[in-house]
């Protein structure tokens, strides 16, 4: 759910809506950090609800750092296709042993993002370990991105623009512009209650195998919905700092989205869902620490996680303004 491209240097088309677009990273990312607090037990709501301003404002820092750290990059993809084939299925759970399989020249090359959710999931159970407040926030939103970024079908493919096959700028019609035309229509709640991940390295292989299994679906129906677009309806040219850039129309880009639903909201809600599991299960890992000391809770917070939470089993957020990533308006909560 980065809206950066990895490799090198190729023609863009950008896309954005009209009115007030923010990024992939902006909305997609903060939304499903912030559902995910309302699928945690109760002895871990005081400390993630009481920093949820901190913690949903920081969940696109790993797409910022990748402008500072060249390292940064591949933490968040996985070009499956050049590991071989069936490397889905076929690629070690462990770091380790994938190390000695491809090296770590081909790692670092095509990527290993569900490698990065498990060495996460251990810094957090230490974080949590220390009762470390900066450290559980700081890694608690890190691996809540990578986690996102593994549902994404585009982060799991060399063809992650769709450059191989002609569709330069799916990327960000998919994980950008759907989102921000559909949220609206999408079901923001689900009934999951976080659980404890016996396997952590399986759940997160298992989240980009079924990301990559939507990818033909992403491919086709772009190829679909433009059967029934001109260039002039499909696209629109802005010229920017004396530059021109083809931007995706707001009509191609809802026809785009109701073709694939309900493939991105699904998956949206797969990932906060997942976000919950990793959370959870490095809270157990630590011994379940008591984390009252570090909270940040109080009458007032109680009385505003309530009312959310309320309005999550709703799915009323968005109507009452509660969506972090679209309030109106800006202020703690």
């Amino acid at each position: 759910m980065t809206n950066g491209f990895r490799k090198a240097a190729f023609f863009v088309v950008m896309l954005v809506m009209v009115t007030g677009l923010s990024s992939w990273g902006f909305l997609v990312h903060k939304t499903v950090q912030q559902l995910a607090i309302y699928q945690l037990p109760a002895p871990m709501t005081p400390f993630f609800y009481g920093h949820a301003d901190q913690l949903i404002y920081d969940a696109v820092r790993p797409d910022i750092r990748r402008n500072t750290d060249s390292t940064e990059a591949p933490k968040h993809f996985i070009d499956l296709e050049d590991f071989g084939n069936e490397a889905a299925h076929r690629m070690p759970l462990k770091w380790d042993a994938a190390l000695k399989q491809y090296g770590k020249d081909s790692l670092l090359k095509y990527g290993y993002v569900p490698y990065q959710v498990v060495f996460l999931q251990q810094k957090l159970a230490e974080a949590f370990r220390r009762k470390n407040r900066d450290s559980i926030l700081f890694y608690a939103a890190d691996i809540g991105h990578y986690i996102a970024d593994a549902h994404v079908p585009l982060h799991t493919t060399h063809n992650f623009d769709g450059q191989l096959t002609g569709q330069n700028g799916l990327h960000s019609l998919w994980e950008t512009v759907v989102p921000e035309v559909e949220i609206e229509s999408y079901k923001l709640y689900t009934n999951h209650h976080a659980q404890y991940l016996k396997e952590p390295e399986q759940a997160i292989w298992k989240a980009v195998r079924q990301a990559h299994a939507l990818l033909p679906a992403v491919l086709a129906k772009e190829k679909e919905v433009s059967q029934n677009f001109t260039d002039a309806e499909k696209y629109r040219i802005q010229v920017r700092k004396g530059k021109e850039y083809k931007y995706y129309t707001s009509a191609f880009a809802k026809a785009y989205g109701a073709a694939l639903k309900p493939t991105v909201n699904n998956q949206l809600l797969a990932s906060a869902e997942l976000i919950a599991d990793f959370w959870y299960t490095s809270w157990v890992d630590a011994g379940q620490p008591d984390l009252s000391a570090i909270a940040n809770w109080s009458d007032a917070k109680q009385a505003a996680y309530q009312q959310e939470y309320l309005l999550f089993q709703k799915n009323e957020l968005l109507q009452h303004n509660k969506l972090q990533a679209k309030k109106k308006e800006s202020g703690n909560r």
